[in-house]
């Protein structure tokens, strides 16, 4: 069952309000995505902290619907 961007977006939002998400379908299958996320919540955590948080905001959806997102994480600068 493929995601819609949007809703990868409005997952990651719903757990980091202050977040700007930008969500990328890189083979137009609804399976393979790239997502840029900037939060102040990244603030002095690592980037596997960081990565850690995005996917706990999808709810488990890297088990079951995404099969691939790479993740570029950061606070603001």
């Amino acid at each position: 069952m493929a995601m819609e961007a949007a809703e990868i977006e409005a997952l990651i939002k719903a757990a980091l309000p202050d977040a700007r998400v930008e969500v990328r379908d890189l083979a137009g299958d609804g399976d393979h995505y790239s997502a840029t996320v900037i939060s102040e919540s990244f603030r002095g955590k690592t980037r596997v902290q960081q990565h850690q948080i995005v996917y706990a905001a999808l709810k488990g959806a890297m088990d079951k619907q995404l099969h691939a997102l790479a993740l570029q994480t950061g606070a603001p600068a």
